[in-house]
C-alpha cells in the first residue's frame, strides 16, 4: 500500500440498481482495477468515450460506493473515513455547471472552507488566509470581487479549482477540467495543476480528452481502454508500449509514439 496518495486495490466499479418487486441488478463498468496516484504528481485519466472514466472518478472520491475492492487515501481505507473528515481530505471539481446566484468569486471560493468551520460558520483569520492563498494559487486574485456569473469559462474553471484548493485537501480530483476552454486556457490550467501538485504535495487526478497535452505534462497516466481495462504507467511507457495507439487509433488517424502526436495517415499507405 502506498503511504501517501491514492491507491485503487482490486476495485470493481459500476451501479447496483434496486427495483420494486424484482431482484437487484448490478451493472459492472470495470473490474480488477489497480492503480496508484502519488502526492506531488499530476495523474491524467484518459480513455475513449464510454469507457467509464467518470464512474471511476466518482468511486475514487466516495461519491458512489465500489461494487468490490477498496480505495485507500494516504494509506487509509476510504470506507473507514467519516464523511466530515472526507470533505477535508478530498476535493472534487466535476463537469456539472453550477449557478451560485450573485456570489462573488471570493465568496464562492470561501465555501471551500465549510468543512473546517465551527457551528457559527464564521471565517477565522486562518480561513481567510486559505481563501487568499487559493485565489492566488490559480491566478484568480484579480477576479475576487467579480460575480461568478459574469466570468468567462476559463475564469470559472479557475474559480472552481480555487474553491477545491481552499478545502486544504491531500487529493484533488477533476473531471474534464479543460471542457469549454480555449486552447491557451487549457494549457494554462493543466500547467497550474501540475505546479500545485508539486508545490503543495497534492495528489492530483484529472480525467481529460486532451490526450496530447496530458502526454506532455502529466507525471503519470491511467489509461482506461475500450475493454475497460485500466493500465497505470508513465506517459512515455504507455506511448512506447503501443497501448495509446491501440486505445485511440481510428480510421486513418494514427498515434506516433516517437513524436507523441496523432497524425493522419496518407491514403496510399493503406493500400
Amino acid at each position: 500500500m502506498t503511504p501517501t496518495g491514492v491507491e485503487l486495490r482490486d476495485l470493481t466499479i459500476g451501479y447496483a440498481r434496486r427495483r420494486a418487486f424484482r431482484t437487484n441488478t448490478v451493472m459492472t463498468v470495470a473490474s480488477n482495477v489497480k492503480a496508484v496516484a502519488r502526492r506531488g504528481e499530476l495523474t491524467a485519466l484518459v480513455g475513449p468515450n464510454g469507457a467509464g472514466k467518470s464512474t471511476l472518478l466518482r468511486t475514487l472520491c466516495g461519491l458512489q460506493p465500489p461494487l468490490n475492492g477498496r480505495v485507500f487515501v494516504d494509506g487509509e481505507d476510504l470506507e473507514a473515513v467519516r464523511p466530515a473528515d472526507l470533505a477535508t481530505r478530498i476535493s472534487v471539481v466535476l463537469t456539472d455547471r453550477i449557478d451560485p446566484g450573485l456570489l462573488t468569486v471570493r465568496e464562492l471560493v470561501a465555501l471551500g472552507r465549510t468543512p473546517h468551520l465551527p457551528a457559527s460558520a464564521r471565517l477565522s483569520p486562518e480561513d481567510k488566509a486559505a481563501v487568499d492563498w487559493a485565489l492566488d494559487a490559480v491566478g484568480a486574485t484579480p477576479l475576487a470581487s467579480q460575480q461568478f456569473a459574469e466570468l468567462s469559462d476559463g475564469q470559472r474553471q479557475r474559480t472552481l479549482t480555487a474553491r477545491a484548493l481552499a478545502q486544504g485537501p491531500s487529493l484533488l480530483v477533476l473531471d474534464e477540467p479543460t471542457s469549454f476552454l480555449d486552447v491557451p486556457s487549457r494549457v494554462e490550467l493543466v500547467d497550474v495543476l501540475g505546479r500545485l501538485a508539486r508545490e503543495q504535495n497534492l495528489a492530483v487526478v484529472m480525467s481529460t480528452h486532451e490526450l496530447e497535452l496530458a502526454l506532455r505534462v502529466s507525471d503519470r497516466m491511467w489509461l482506461l481502454d475500450a475493454d475497460r481495462i485500466l493500465t497505470c504507467d508513465t506517459p512515455a511507457a504507455l506511448a512506447e508500449s503501443g497501448r495509446i495507439g491501440a486505445a485511440f487509433d481510428r480510421g486513418r488517424m494514427r498515434f506516433d509514439p516517437r513524436r507523441m502526436v496523432f497524425e493522419l495517415e496518407a491514403e496510399d499507405s493503406r493500400v
